[in-house]
């Protein structure tokens, strides 16, 4: 658009940019182009600055005011370039002095034009980012609001060496996020990353576990072994279900987050480490310091970054994406070419309110992949709780199928696959469920299937 209130300017730039390619619409005063801008279209706009009612400097204003995107060009007398430049520093793109050239407008036209089309690329190629971040970040898969946090956190802290403390359902994916944490930066997915599941543990082992022992320490210590801090030295490490440590382990911790020093169980020598620690649980700390059971300046230390997860029931969004990820992996690891699930599948499980979380949904989806006759899985596919809705909420008809029994149906399911599959071998059915043997051990002995397995 080119605002002048001399006509012979305005039809001569008409001319000149219609001529070079250009859709040009004309106005003589600045009230006349703020009306046409109502109803038309512009990509940059051209006005002289000297003009009746409205001049260039205040069209210039009303422009940034009401259409920031349109760059504005700005036409002066030499002895008014210091008014041009003061415009420009209000937001103007440039300025061109009378008399106009025809190559120099048509130059500073094309110099915008290239700047907008980078401008227009880098738009385009972050949207196209931030769609790739948000269905999968460190095999995180979800494009829930405070998930995207989450991610923006992940980015932000995975450069410190800060403390982390993760809270969240069983099933949620704390794991997950501990990865993501330790694999985001560079600089450390070359040094090492440690897990331990404390809960899984005695107090003793748990001990022995992270801080190491020296021979004749206890019984059966019958050598010298490095404990999971030393082995995560440079590194990181993961302590989930962080609330299962004693109130004697947690002086111990509260050492090694405050000086980075420890003592194996049994020895007086100092072992001096330089670690970060990752701290996960399903448990509400604060209410355990108030129980005494926690300590509240070890919660204070462990507390430094603080990271809460959703349960899948308060982000439902993600479920689609989530079922396809899944699909993807246990197709590929079954060798069984599976291509979705049907409407009526879908429409089940967004219903459901997966106390289970992310976890409880591919177990759910892997046990759907195995049963499932064809390439789409069926309601007839799900487990009886899923495919029989009175069964989520009510007993069965005779009474004796409750909520919490039915749950566990597709875990004792998948345990006896595991097991079938390790010919009776807990080690590697372990594995294979991607837990450890004691927690295999706690499910076995719960679902009572130690006398239908054999081996290790």
């Amino acid at each position: 658009m080119v605002v002048d209130d001399e006509p012979l300017v305005r039809h001569s730039l008409s001319e000149l940019l219609t001529l070079s390619g250009y859709t040009v619409s004309v106005a003589s005063n600045g009230k006349e182009a703020l009306d046409l801008l109502k109803n038309y279209t512009t990509d940059i706009l051209i006005t002289d600055m000297k003009m009746p009612q409205i001049d260039g400097v205040q069209l210039l204003r009303q422009i940034r005011a009401d259409y920031p995107d349109i760059p504005v060009i700005l036409i002066t007398g030499y002895g008014s370039i210091e008014n041009a430049v003061e415009a420009m520093r209000e937001g103007a793109y440039d300025y061109i002095t009378k008399p106009i050239l025809d190559a120099e407008i048509k130059l500073v036209i094309e110099r915008l034009i290239k700047q907008r089309q980078l401008q227009e690329e880098n738009i385009k190629l972050k949207e196209q980012l931030s769609v790739s971040r948000k269905e999968r970040f460190h095999n995180i898969v979800g494009i829930d609001e405070k998930m995207q946090k989450i991610y923006t956190l992940i980015e932000v802290i995975a450069t410190t060496r800060a403390t982390v403390l993760i809270h969240g359902e069983s099933g949620t994916g704390k794991r997950l996020i501990a990865h993501a944490i330790h694999k985001y930066n560079e600089q450390e997915r070359g040094k090492p990353f440690v897990e331990v599941s404390c809960g899984a543990l005695t107090e003793t082992l748990l001990e022995s576990e992270l801080f190491g022992h020296v021979k004749g320490a206890f019984t059966g210590a019958i050598k010298d072994r490095m404990g999971r801090f030393e082995l995560a030295d440079g590194g990181t490490i993961f302590l989930d279900e962080i609330d299962a440590f004693s109130p004697a382990l947690q002086v111990k911790l509260l050492r090694v987050l405050q000086e980075g020093e420890f003592e194996r169980v049994g020895d007086t020598k100092t072992v001096k480490v330089d670690v970060r620690v990752i701290a996960a649980t399903n448990q509400n700390l604060q209410d355990l310091i108030i129980q005494g059971k926690f300590r509240k300046d070890l919660f204070y230390r462990l507390n430094i970054i603080s990271i809460e997860l959703s349960p899948l029931r308060e982000r439902k969004i993600d479920i689609p994406l989530l079922i396809d990820d899944f699909i993807k992996k246990h197709s590929k690891h079954i060798s069984k070419k599976i291509e979705g699930v049907s409407s009526e599948t879908l429409s089940i499980l967004m219903d459901y309110n997966w106390p289970g979380n992310v976890r409880e949904l591919e177990n759910v989806i892997e046990r759907a992949i195995i049963l499932s006759k064809g390439t789409i899985i069926t309601p007839q596919d799900l487990p009886e709780f899923l495919s029989n809705p009175k069964t989520e909420d009510e007993p069965a008809v005779n009474g004796s199928l409750k909520l919490k029994d039915a749950l566990q149906s597709p875990e004792k399911d998948l345990i006896l696959k595991a097991l079938d599959s390790a010919d009776g071998n807990r080690n590697e059915a372990a594995k294979a469920l991607g837990i450890n043997r004691t927690t295999l051990y706690k499910k076995m002995r719960r679902f009572g299937l130690f006398k239908k397995s054999q081996g290790p």
